[in-house]
């Protein structure tokens, strides 16, 4: 018999493939109410943003609906359970948002170094564009994409005003776009454009330790805010021992001889 390949899921897959399994087993049945993410990050021993992944994923998929104030709740699908296009290579919303904060407050830092006026000419378009549109929608998006492309841009380095095109891009991913249903509205567009603003004025000020920080700043609050609670903290409790860890399971899928590994999950935003 051929070996096959070893596939390093991604932990907000594992955790959403056993909440999916107990609902097939009717351990969780139409109409109940899962647990808080609170308690099945406590259950799991993951963090609160991979059980929101989780979460999101099934709701796409249609088989739960989250109610905010009131829980997070098992559904009968209409159709067949909704198979999302290459499922296992899509990047979790707090994973993606990790990543940029990593890289774009990198290259903001860089940025106030070399920024000309042109460059900062084109920063300062992007973001008037932004202050003149209506968020949520389309025309918004486009805007928050160009003025991150374009203070990469003033790097002079096309793979990066590629990647960071990139990577913004999977905001249009259906886990992001789910997540940001629940939480962007005006107000948080707003506040996003504050932030934009202080990255703008650190890179016009060729200030690179501002800079830098007020990227990082505008990514984590974008994490911040779709962190939020979804407005229940207690739910109907499950039977101890319903949910296997992700260690635990992560571990049943490993060779045999492979050492173990404490599963752990992220941190927690938005553009």
């Amino acid at each position: 018999m051929p070996l096959e390949a070893v596939e390093a899921r991604r932990l907000y897959r594992q955790v959403a493939d056993q909440l999916r399994s107990l609902i097939d087993s009717g351990e969780y049945a139409v109409g109940s109410r899962l647990p808080t993410e609170r308690e099945l990050a406590e259950q799991l021993k993951v963090s609160r943003p991979t059980v929101r992944e989780a979460l999101i994923a099934l709701e796409v998929e249609g088989r739960v609906r989250i109610r905010v104030g009131s829980g997070i709740y098992v559904i009968e699908p209409a159709a067949p359970a909704m198979a999302v296009p290459a499922a296992a290579v899509i990047e979790g919303p707090f994973e993606l948002l990790r990543a940029r904060e990593f890289l774009e407050s990198a290259i903001a830092e860089q940025a106030a170094r070399v920024a000309t006026k042109d460059d900062v000419a084109r920063i300062d378009a992007a973001l008037d564009a932004m202050e003149n549109v209506a968020h949520p929608g389309e025309a918004s998006m486009v805007h928050d994409r160009a003025f991150h492309v374009a203070i990469a841009g003033s790097l002079g380095n096309a793979v990066l005003v590629r990647v960071v095109g990139e990577l913004f891009d999977q905001r249009l991913n259906p886990y992001f776009a789910q997540l940001a249903h629940y939480f962007e509205s005006p107000g948080t567009w707003r506040t996003a454009l504050d932030e934009h603003r202080a990255v703008r004025d650190a890179i016009a000020a060729h200030d690179p330790d501002a800079a830098r920080d007020a990227m990082r700043a505008h990514l984590v609050c974008s994490q911040e805010r779709f962190a939020q609670n979804f407005g229940v903290e207690s739910a109907a409790g499950s039977p101890a021992g319903r949910v296997r860890t992700a260690e635990n399971q992560a571990n049943q899928a490993k060779p045999a001889r492979a050492p173990k590994t404490q599963a752990k999950g992220g941190s927690a935003r938005r553009r």
